[in-house]
Order: C-alpha cells, then structure tokens, then sequence
C-alpha cells in the first residue's frame, strides 16, 4: 500500500533558533491509524501545526496523495482534506451539536442560517460514520466522551481525509476509551488516515497500526505495532529503560493533615457543584480524587486550594480553617498545588526558568539576603533542578514560554516539589509529560508520601491514579460516590462505571468506609 501522506525533510526552526523539527520524515498510509511518539519537546506538536498549516516549514515537502501542498493556514488545511481535534474542544457550549459542527460551513436559506440543512447534514455524517449524537442537543448539556466525537464529527462534515486527534483520551473513562476506539477503526476501515499523538503506550498498543518516534527533532523509526512492546517505545523515546510500574510499600498514614466536611459550593449560576462532600487526607497517603469532567471535582480543587470561595461547610489545614485564607497563606501554611492548567495558573510564561522556580521562595533565608538576593545561590539550585526535573532546555535563564507543554509542566513539579509543604495538591500532574519524565515524577510523589506528606492527587488517567493512590474517592454530580479505603482490588472497568454514575455506593456505605 503506498503512502497517502508524506512529510519530507520538515525542517522548523524558531526565531530564537530553537530547532523543533531537524529533516523529520514522517509517511502514512490510506485506511491506518499511525500513532507518533516522543518526548516532551521532541517535536510531534510543531510537526503536526506544520500538517493543519498553522506553522509552515522552513524547508521540506509535505506531499498529500501524489501532489505537493502549501498549507499556509488552517483553512488551506481543511480544504487539502486534513482535519485536526485539540486536546481541548474548540466549542460553543451555549449552540447546538449542529450549530458547531457546521460553524465556519453555515448553510444558508437566502440570507439566514438553515438551521434544518446544518441538522441534515450533521445527522447524515453521524450515520455515516456511526456515531450516536443528538444534533439538537447543546454541547453544555453533553458529556466529555460525547463532546469529544461532536470534534471528530466536525472534521469529517468538512471532508476530512486526514484525521490527527491530539491526546484524545485524556479526559476519557475506560468505557467512553473503548467505544471511541470503535469507532476509530471504523474510520479507520472506511479508508480515513488518523494520526494518534498520546503519552498512554498501552493505547498506541491496542488502537495503531504503526508507530513513528520522533526524538530532540528527528525521526528515531517507524515500526509495525505487532513488532514492539510499550517498553520497546518507551526505550526508543527516551534511551533508556524505563519502568512503567512504580514500585511502592503500603502507606503508613499518620495524623490529618486536611479535613473537608460537609462541603458546598455553588457555581455563578446558582448551581450547586459540589454537594455536601466530607473527606480527609492523612501524612504519609496519597488520596485519589477521580471522576469524569464536569462532576464536581475541578470546584473542590479550586476552594481548597483558595482560587475559589466554598458557600457552607468547612476546609481545614493542619486544624486550621482556611476560608479567610489567602494563597500566599495557604502556602505559609504548608500547602502546595500543581494546578491543571500550568499556563493561567502554574507559572509565568514571559519569566525565567530559574524566576519561576524560585517565585514561592523570595522568602526563603537561603536566597533572601536582606536588601538582596543570593543569585548564586539561586542559581545552583534552580540548575541542579532542570537536570534533576529533565527539563528540556539551553539554560535556567530561558523564557518558560519558549519551552514545550510538558517541559512546562515540569518547571510546575520542581517548584511545587521542592517546597516545603505538608499537603501537596496534584492536579493532572504528568498531563502532557513522556513516559521518562511521568517514571520521575510518580516516583517522587510516592518518596513524598513516604517523608509524610498528605497528598491529593486528581488524574485523568486512571492507570496512574490507581497505581499511586492509597485510597480513592470518586465523584458524580458533585457527590462522592464510592470510596475505596484500599484500591489493590479495584478495576479500572469497575472504576469507570462508579465514575459514570451506574454504580454508586450508598451515603452509609461511604459514612462507614470514611470512617465518619
């Protein structure tokens, strides 16, 4: 079977001659799912703004079923027949399924949208490629699972050819995980060409037919699926073995470090977002708060973690209530927080490495010398941090904007890391990170817990959010649904139906397992 797609000798170099991708050669066949892999900052996202035109190359030929193509913008993207989903939706929560599926391609009657044409032809592309949605219902109304196929749904009403879906699983329970990949090989089966970007190498594994790693701007290989393990991936990626199971000894908790009860928080709207909900984290346990988007979750991590104000109900830290506390306080009191979006909350992207890390520190005798700062102090530790953190990068001096996503993230973990804190809030904390750097950074969690930190930690992934937590809560409609004192003998399947509301536990199961 020939290639469909070809990128030849992509080369991308940035103003600040940064080289993101160094002659990468990148092929895929008609009818094949071919996942790409790599690091953190090895180039995958620069190649495929490059594929939907919102990057163009400095030299190399990207060449779309025989013919050369100049895609200088999306829009020439589309029309190639080449589709892109985000890892987040580009969506207007308030318009119908329909209404942003045909957004941008608007039939019109005379001079008004027809509504009924955009419902047609939404409804005729979802029987086609047998998808079950609603094109009446508004996105705010839907779930993420199914937010996520109204994205892919967008891309094949516009003729898409070339699907690439960017982490599609992030935010995905097991079973939503599983009829997506359906539905992908189906895609796949009607002679779609997708393109799968994703840490998750047991997904790459069961969905992909080919794997291209991409390593520091250069192709590494491409290989069949059927001829490597996740470990041969995962070595290739990083150039060394990595270990996809974190060792860990039983927890040996101590006091309560954060007590929550009978918590309420109501959004805006008057909505109420979390209900009623009663918890602790002790020293030494790591606590897992898993749930599917929308259920309550985010609206607890903001009120603990003082970005938001709770209505009723009590959060204290080591005895202390913390509702008239401030941030600033929050961390003066020992609490530190890996934020899920490192960009608004985690870090100042026009500052330095070194700036960012040392932000929470400006206190710190270490570095505060009165009237000024010790930058050669500074400066040591904030270096033997990038190496220990593997950040990617010329030094500690340059711009976090200039860094990848996941180097990014990083910079957050080594900040947050090295604080001195009792309770560390985790929220998503190796989203976006590669396997090398998400080993380093569960490992040093678990060696946390183990000093006698009480941790929260919130992930999407539900293999990492059960290998490292102690115990786990799980919510639905702002509730805690089930509680799991011990998680050894929990599934990811059983998870996933807790998460979705089909099972649930009673209030006075939860009351006895939380010991309450």
């Amino acid at each position: 079977m020939e290639n469909y797609l070809v990128m030849q000798d992509v080369t991308k170099i940035y103003n600040n001659g940064i080289i993101a991708n160094n002659k990468v050669n990148f092929s895929a066949k008609k009818g094949e799912i071919h996942a790409i892999c790599g690091e953190n900052g090895a180039g995958k996202t620069t190649l495929m703004k490059m594929l939907f035109g919102i990057e163009q190359p400095d030299e190399g030929k990207i060449i779309i079923n025989g013919v050369e193509k100049h895609l200088n913008s999306p829009s020439d993207a589309i029309k190639a027949g080449i589709g892109m989903v985000h890892q987040h939706f580009m969506q207007v929560p308030s318009l119908t399924v329909a209404e942003n599926v045909t957004l941008g391609i608007e039939p019109t009657k005379g001079l008004v949208f027809d509504k009924q044409k955009a419902v047609e032809m939404t409804q005729a592309c979802c029987e086609k490629y047998g998808f079950n949605i609603n094109p009446l219902a508004e996105i705010q109304d839907l779930s993420v699972g199914v937010k996520q196929k109204v994205e892919i749904v967008k891309a094949l009403v516009k003729g898409c050819e070339i699907l690439i879906l960017d982490e599609p699983t992030a935010v995905l329970t097991p079973q939503e995980t599983r009829e997506l990949f359906v539905q992908l090989k189906n895609l796949r089966d009607s002679g779609c060409t997708i393109i799968f970007i994703s840490h998750k190498l047991n997904e790459v594994k069961e969905l992909c037919d080919r794997v291209t790693v991409i390593k520091r701007g250069k192709t590494i290989g491409v290989w069949n699926i059927a001829d490597v393990t996740e470990a041969d991936i995962s070595r290739h990626m990083v150039g060394v073995d990595v270990d996809l199971n974190i060792p860990k000894e039983p927890a040996k908790p101590g006091e309560n470090v954060l007590t929550v009860k009978d918590l309420t928080v109501y959004n805006e709207a008057g909505k109420k977002k979390v209900d009623g909900v009663s918890f602790s984290v002790r020293r030494g346990e790591i606590v897992g708060i898993a749930g599917v988007e929308g259920n309550g979750q985010r609206e607890l991590i903001d009120v603990i973690t003082g970005l938001a104000k709770y209505n009723y109900g009590s959060i204290k830290l080591n005895g202390k209530e913390v509702r008239e506390m401030d941030i600033r306080t929050l961390r003066k009191n020992g609490m530190v927080h890996i934020p899920e979006d490192r960009n608004v909350y985690g870090c100042a992207l026009n500052m330095s490495i070194r700036d960012n890390m040392v932000a929470d520190k400006m206190d710190d005798p270490k570095y505060n010398k009165g009237v000024m700062l010790d930058e050669k102090a500074i400066a040591q530790d904030t270096t033997a941090w990038v190496d220990e953190y593997r950040v990617l990068c010329d030094s500690d001096k340059q711009l976090v904007g200039m860094l990848s996503g996941g180097n990014v993230q990083k910079v957050v973990v080594a900040r947050e890391f090295t604080s001195h804190s009792d309770l560390i809030i985790s929220d998503q904390p190796t989203r976006g990170i590669d396997v090398g750097a998400a080993e380093f950074v569960r490992s040093r969690m678990v060696d946390m817990r183990d000093q006698g930190k009480a941790i929260i930690l919130i992930s999407a992934d539900l293999a990492e959010i059960m290998s490292l937590s102690d115990s786990m809560i799980v919510m639905h409609g702002g509730k805690i649904n089930g509680y799991f004192p011990d998680v050894k003998h929990l599934t990811e399947d059983e998870l996933g139906f807790y998460m979705l509301g089909v099972k649930h536990m009673s209030e006075e199961e939860i009351r006895e397992a939380l010991h309450e």
